[in-house]
């Protein structure tokens, strides 16, 4: 592991908090699918779909901590990077399918609805759907890639270092 100016081990993930900083990117990146589903659906964006948004934010980091998590949990067991994300990204592959079916699924009834009242329903459950399953895509197969790259650069980074200090003394 590598190791900052104080001699602290630096996760190569970098930390903010509790929370993995590229988890934060990938939810962003949530939202343009939310807004491609408003677009396509013809809804406005209001304080109701805005509300979708900031719900739709937090399950998409909360997945994205989880999945690293479990990345990490498993790395932690002494397999290879490789084993690790396809070991880790499997373990995680159905509760998120299953999360975001649900969901999806469960929101079906207000995004079809078309009587009185419907258009505040309507826009909240088009910014669900489009953005779960955006958010379901980049968590099951974005992420562990992020992942892997990272790491890859990170054991890369660490080695080269542990060989300037070898040469060092």
């Amino acid at each position: 592991m590598p190791r900052d100016m104080f001699g602290d081990v630096v996760d190569p993930s970098v930390k903010v908090g509790s929370r993995k900083w590229y988890t934060i990117p990938l939810s962003i990146a949530v939202h343009t699918g939310i807004l491609l589903a408003l677009v396509i659906t013809g809804e406005t964006l209001n304080v109701a779909t805005a509300v979708g948004f900031i719900g739709l934010f937090g399950v998409a980091v909360q997945n994205g901590i989880i999945m690293v998590a479990n990345l990490n949990r498993v790395r932690e067991t002494g397999v290879s990077l490789r084993e690790a994300v396809l070991i880790g990204a499997s373990e995680r592959f159905r509760p998120v399918l299953m999360t975001a079916t649900v969901a999806t699924v469960g929101m079906l009834p207000a995004a079809l609805a078309t009587g009185v009242g419907s258009d505040v329903q309507r826009g909240v459950a088009t910014v669900i759907i489009g953005g779960m399953i955006l958010a379901t895509f980049l968590t099951l197969l974005v992420l562990p890639s992020i992942y892997f790259s990272l790491e890859r650069i990170a054991e890369r980074w660490a080695a080269a270092r542990g060989q300037e200090a070898l040469a060092g003394h």
